[in-house]
Parts: structure tokens; sequence; C-alpha cells
């Protein structure tokens, strides 16, 4: 589902009393009576909402059609203001004409109650392209999965079982296919027995569409002008087929020990203490983030390519993950920078320059468009300079991130734990240290450990790959460019540091060397490679890399053989319950929490925050030697 042209929002027609309207449907977004109201009474009321969840450690949502989202914030709502609600709530919707986040606002905004909710919503309400878009609210513990696109294709890209069902969207007159017995035998893959269903709709056809797949459905009060309304619980005559016991998810949360302190591993131990496990982070060294994570700062920007290729699928979502976590934990402007990224994408030598996605709309819900001549020459590049403005993008400290990570209720670091060994199986890991003695015992392992990951779990094609760095103090009169810049390399400035700002470029890439020692090679590298990227930048510096006032920092990243990340479980029937995530690469702050959040996701039977055929391009297994 490649985007070919920009993307316009889906406009909505506001009438002079305020009713929202589709002019593509020719119907009505809400009952006369109110959206709050046909949410509490139709949606919540039909699935034995809030009562239904009390006490429990997670509920999923699926929803067929989004609208202006007044379901999911009438939802959000009773969740926050319910003292028995359950740790994390997880809301599933299809939308195929997602609408501009003026109208969420107009929408929430006329309700009270939802006016804040709807703000949050439409914060996060950007670059919605075709595919599935992770938005997570009240610290991670609210968790939207916007699916945009056709209906039952968005509903095959997931695979969980959902606790309610709500059946929305425009009449069946006006929406056929939504409402269709194709669809709702889609809808019912995502039942388990007991799912109870809910929907305004008590037309024949969908009633008997639901019965043949297994609901017993039953007329209910509606809401006025409506007399009645369908509630639906999933019964069938017949046993459902299960997943096989090696994918069921776990019945609870338990204790998990996660080997290695940087951006990968302190990601899962987030991840997973918002589940309510008991996360133990062991590294030999004495402080978190003292491998490739300790670098002084990382650029995040996605990969654009004309076809829309799997990495660039991959690091849209991943950078959606990130900026939440980012704008949670750090400090803007200290701790990170999303003011967007200008990438240089001109040819090295007498190559010709690589061919640009086609032109990309900075009002639609792409965020990667042509650089413009005054972007250019705001950086100091020429007019012509085939380059890509990046509004979703910045820079970041990744130590800061790791330590935040680390502080959060549940997770200890265990600083000085060099792990040597693993024993044990499905009934419960011990880890070792090279005298034997036991460091922590867990349910479940993750190895995190970048290159190291390869002492634990050999078969995995795991490759180090030597990164150096170059930076130096920023002052005011320095005359470099004030936006990040990537491309051949990347180049930060004005990035606070205790004692000053600094500016930050590299970093060199030098495969199968596991050496953390500064080289002059490498700053010399580093100089080449910025006088490419920004030759007059590179002009500016030039004295202090002549008189050696240049500064360094060198580290190790983890690559895997086809350059994309390892997260999931490599050994399933020899290792049960040994994970893994690593293999980020030069891509670390990009992948970090996409890997965490799936793996987190595999363990708890959650919605992916990824499509499924996503989801599999990251799997551990294929990378294993068979």
């Amino acid at each position: 589902m490649a985007p070919t042209a920009p993307h316009a929002v889906e406009p909505v027609d506001w009438g002079a009393d305020g009713e929202p309207r589709s002019a593509r449907f020719g119907d009505i977004y809400h009952s006369s009576t109110g959206a709050l109201a046909q949410a509490r009474h139709v949606f919540l009321g039909g699935c034995g909402l809030p009562a239904a969840w009390a006490g429990q450690p997670q509920w999923r949502i699926l929803e067929t059609g989004f609208g202006l989202g007044l379901n999911f914030l009438a939802t959000w709502h009773a969740w926050r203001n319910d003292a028995a609600r359950p740790g994390l709530l997880h809301f599933v919707s299809v939308e195929a004409y997602p609408v501009a986040a003026h109208d969420l606002l107009r929408a929430g905004a006329s309700i009270a109650e939802l006016a804040p909710l709807a703000q949050a919503l439409a914060g996060q309400w950007h670059g919605l392209l075709p595919g599935l878009h992770r938005l997570a609210f009240d610290a991670g513990r609210v968790l939207l999965t916007l699916c945009v696109g056709d209906v039952r294709p968005m509903l095959r890209a997931q695979r969980f079982d959902a606790d309610s069902i709500y059946l929305d969207g425009f009449r069946p007159q006006c929406n056929p296919e939504m409402w269709s017995a194709d669809t709702l035998k889609t809808v019912a893959r995502f039942a388990r027995r007991g799912t109870r269903l809910a929907t305004w709709s008590v037309a024949r056809a969908v009633r008997d569409a639901l019965a043949q797949q297994g609901f017993q459905a039953t007329k209910a009060p509606g809401l006025p002008p409506k007399r009645e309304r369908l509630e639906a619980v999933f019964e069938p005559a017949w046993t459902p087929r299960r997943a096989p016991a090696a994918t069921r998810p776990v019945e609870r949360a338990g204790r998990c020990a996660v080997v290695g302190a940087g951006l990968a591993g302190a990601a899962v131990a987030a991840s997973l203490a918002r589940r309510g496990w008991h996360v133990d982070v062991l590294d030999a060294a004495a402080q978190p983030a003292q491998g490739a994570s300790g670098a002084p700062a990382g650029v995040f920007a996605p990969h654009v390519s004309p076809d829309d290729a799997l990495l660039s699928r991959l690091t849209r979502a991943g950078i959606r993950m990130l900026w939440q976590e980012l704008e949670q934990h750090l400090q803007t402007g200290s701790g990170w920078s999303g003011d967007g990224v200008l990438e240089r994408r001109e040819a090295h030598g007498e190559e010709p320059a690589p061919r640009l996605p086609p032109p990309w709309s900075a009002h639609g819900p792409n965020e990667s468009w042509h650089a413009g001549a005054a972007a250019l020459h705001a950086v100091g590049l020429p007019a012509d300079t085939p380059a890509l403005w990046h509004r979703q993008a910045g820079w970041a400290c990744p130590a800061q991130l790791v330590a935040a990570w680390l502080a959060l209720p549940g997770v200890r670091f265990a600083p000085g734990a060099a792990v040597e060994r693993l024993s044990g199986g499905a009934a419960g890991w011990r880890l070792h240290d090279a005298a034997g003695r036991v460091l922590a015992q867990a349910d479940r392992v993750v190895i995190a450990a970048g290159p190291a990951s390869g002492r634990f779990l050999p078969a995995l094609p795991l490759q180090p790959v030597r990164g150096q760095l170059a930076w130096g103090p920023h002052g005011a009169a320095d005359g470099l460019p004030a936006m990040a810049l990537n491309g051949d390399g990347h180049l930060v400035t004005q990035m606070p540091r205790p004692g000053g700002s600094i500016w930050l470029t590299g970093a060199t890439f030098e495969r199968d060397d596991t050496g953390c020692d500064l080289r002059d090679s490498g700053t010399a590298a580093n100089q080449a490679r910025l006088a490419r990227l920004h030759p007059a930048a590179a002009e500016k510096l030039a004295p202090r890399f002549a008189a050696g006032r240049v500064h360094a920092w060198a580290g190790v990243r983890c690559a895997s053989a086809d350059r994309r990340p390892l997260a999931g479980e490599p050994q399933p029937a020899e290792a049960p319950g040994l994970w893994v995530s690593t293999a980020l690469g030069s891509r670390g702050l990009t992948f970090c929490v996409l890997c965490a959040e799936l793996l987190a996701a595999r363990w708890h039977g959650e919605p992916l925050p990824i499509p499924d055929t996503l989801a599999r391009a990251l799997d551990a297994r294929r990378g294993a030697a068979r």
C-alpha cells in the first residue's frame, strides 16, 4: 500500500447545527442524540464496559470505523475514571479515510470531558499514510493502533484476541463493504469465546452474518431516535481453533532478566515494566549505555524510497514510537530535539544522484518532502542540491533515554554483572558469571548485548561495526548550520552539554572491527565525510581539525546479515523463553522502541504495533542458522 502521491485528508461537512457529515458516504458521523451518549449507550454499554474489564491486566478492543474518534475518546475517558481499570488498554481501529486533526478537535471540543483527550489525540494525528500507526497515551498505558486503509486488508494485517468489538461505520446502505458477510467473517477471527460485540445496526443481514460466524446476537433498547441496537457474544457451537501452545500469550507477568543496558535492553525493560514485569537489567559495565548507546548524540530520520520499501515503512513506525518516548522522558532542547532533519541525497563521484520519491506534501499526512530553495539556503547549501526535509526527525542523547527507562518502577539495573553463561529453560532461567555464581533468576531472558549477543546465541549472523565520531565545542560565531543534517554521515550543532554546546559529526562504518580506541584515521575520515555533506561547515572547522583540537568518540554497533534488527525468540524449541532484541545497527534510536514493543506484544498476545508482514521481517528466526 505504498503512497504514490500526496494523500489528502478526508473533509468533514459541518452543518449549521454543528452536525458532522461525510460527503463521500452521504451519512452523518453520529446520531442526533450526541456522540458521547451513543458511545456510552451503544458501544461501552453493549460490551458491558467498564465492568467487564475490572481487575484485568489489559483489555483489547477492536473497532471498525474510527471516524472522528469519539468512541475511542469515550472509552479512554471511562478507563481513566475507573479505579478498577486494566493496567493496559489497547484500542485497534480501522479507518480508510482519516479526517484532519482540526476536525478531531472540533468534534471533541463540544464535549467538555473529552476535550483534553481530543487535544492529546490531535497532537499525535500526523503522518497517517496507509498502514498501521501506533499512538500512545497516558505514559504508554493507552495504546491506539490506527489501521489506515480498507477494512479487510487492514484486519488481515493484525492477529490478536479481542475482548470487545465495536462495529461502527456509516450505514450499510451507504458503506456496504464495512458490513458485508466477508468483513464480518474477518472480524470474527479476532473473537474468542465470550468476546462481546456491540453495534447500533440491527439490519437482518448483519444479524445473519454474525450468527453464521458464531455470535449469539440479541436486540436491546436503542438510543433515540433509534429504537434498537445490537449486542452479541461469541459462543459458537463448534470449538474455535486456537494458536499452538508455543505461541500462546503468558498468563501473567513475571520476572525477566535482560542482558545489556544499552538502548535495546533498556527499551525492552521499559516495555515489560509497563506490563507488570519485574525486570533485572544486567551489564558488565559500571554504568549503563557504555557501548554504542554511549554516543554523545544520535540522529533519527526516516528512510525514504520511491517505492516505500520495507526499510522506509519500518523506520517511520520506529520513529513515531520513539518520539512518544522522547516527549515523555527527556527535556526538549537538552536531551533531544525534534526540529527536523535535512537529508542531502547527492551522489558521490560520477554516480548519478538517486531518484527521489514522488513529491510529498507538507500539508498532507506525509512528513518528508523535497527541500526547497529557502531550506537549502538556511543551511548554506546550493539551491540545486538534491535533498529532503524530514519534519518528524531530530537528534537525541541515547544515554539520557537509557537512564530514564532504567529508572522506571519495576526495573532494576545491576552494574558490574558480567553474564558468562545461561542455564535452565522453560521452567526458569539462571544467569551465571565466570565463577559460576548465579547473578539473577528469571522466567524469561532477553539478550540485548549488541555484538556480545553472539556469545549466548551463536547461530545468529551478527556483525560488529565500529563507529567513530568527531566533536568539539560550538560557539555562536562558528557559523555552522542550526538544523541537523544527514546523508553520508550527519552533522548536529548547538547540542547542549555540561560546559557548553558542542557540534558532532560522523560516523565511520568499519565492519568486523571491535576496537573502541580513538584513531587519527577515523578523525580524518569524518573530516572528509563532512566535506562531502556540508563543504562550508567543513571549511570553517578545518583549522580545528588541522590543529588537533577535535575530540573523538568510538563505539561498536551490532548489525545483522540483512541490516535489519533481530527481535523475537530465535530458538523456541531448543531454548524456550530465551528471546533477543539486538542488531539495531546504526539506527539504534529508530528501532529500539519498536523492537521492544513488538517483543512485549508477542509475549502478551497484544495487537502488533506494525503489520504482521513487517513484524516477520524483524523476526529473529529469519537469521538463525538452520
